[in-house]
């Protein structure tokens, strides 16, 4: 079994970009229905920004028995810098209480994972993610789409790597470069299942908490 999980970013600069006209869209309509056509079960890492700047997406996939919804903060500051840039965040606890809030509108259910902004994390990060219930989840695969500039690269870096047991990280972004996300899934999927590697949600792969 392998593990596609799929974050969907939204920090404050990536909603002015979105204000401004610079990028049409952080939510990939395509990318959706590419793993419905294929039957492709997922984890949809949610930032809480994403889920109110997108409320009609993020209540169709938590209310997909395909897919499973999860926490990725409220608006993806770090939980430890320095981390690829991104800003620190005032409040672990409270970034999490937030998006556990909008989520258990969507999906009181929902499995109480939570993925780190940046993968970023040290002792007072896991403590805080501890105190509120949540386990927190890696990934030892990294589809390399946010950077991305082509289909193939995506294809390539995911398949050179996965294996029984792997959590693969990419992303559910509209806006170029993870919009080839979408292009590249097909591929991904053929290879996994090439190799006898079928796709499954985080809860079925490592269990749920």
């Amino acid at each position: 079994m392998v593990a596609l999980t799929f974050d969907a970013d939204m920090t404050t600069y990536m909603e002015k970009q979105l204000d401004r006209g610079e990028v049409d869209s952080y939510a990939n309509p395509r990318l959706i229905a590419e793993l419905r056509r294929l039957k492709v079960p997922a984890t949809i890492f949610m930032t809480g920004l994403w889920i109110e700047r997108y409320p009609r997406v993020a209540a169709g996939l938590a209310a997909d028995p395909l897919f499973e919804v999860a926490d990725h903060s409220y608006d993806h500051e770090a939980f430890s810098t320095p981390c690829y840039g991104l800003g620190r965040t005032g409040d672990m606890r409270l970034s999490l209480r937030r998006t556990e809030a909008l989520l258990d509108r969507l999906n009181p259910g929902h499995p109480r994972f939570f993925r780190f902004p940046g993968g970023c994390y040290d002792k007072a990060a896991l403590k805080a993610v501890a105190a509120e219930g949540l386990t927190p989840v890696q990934w030892d695969v990294v589809g390399g789409d946010a950077f991305a500039t082509s289909p193939d690269a995506i294809v390539k870096q995911t398949l050179d790597h996965v294996r029984g047991g792997s959590i693969v990280v990419l992303h559910l972004g509209g806006g170029k470069p993870s919009g080839l996300t979408d292009k590249a899934l097909p591929a991904i999927v053929r290879g996994l299942r090439e190799r006898g590697l079928r796709p499954v949600t985080l809860s079925t792969l490592v269990g749920r908490p």
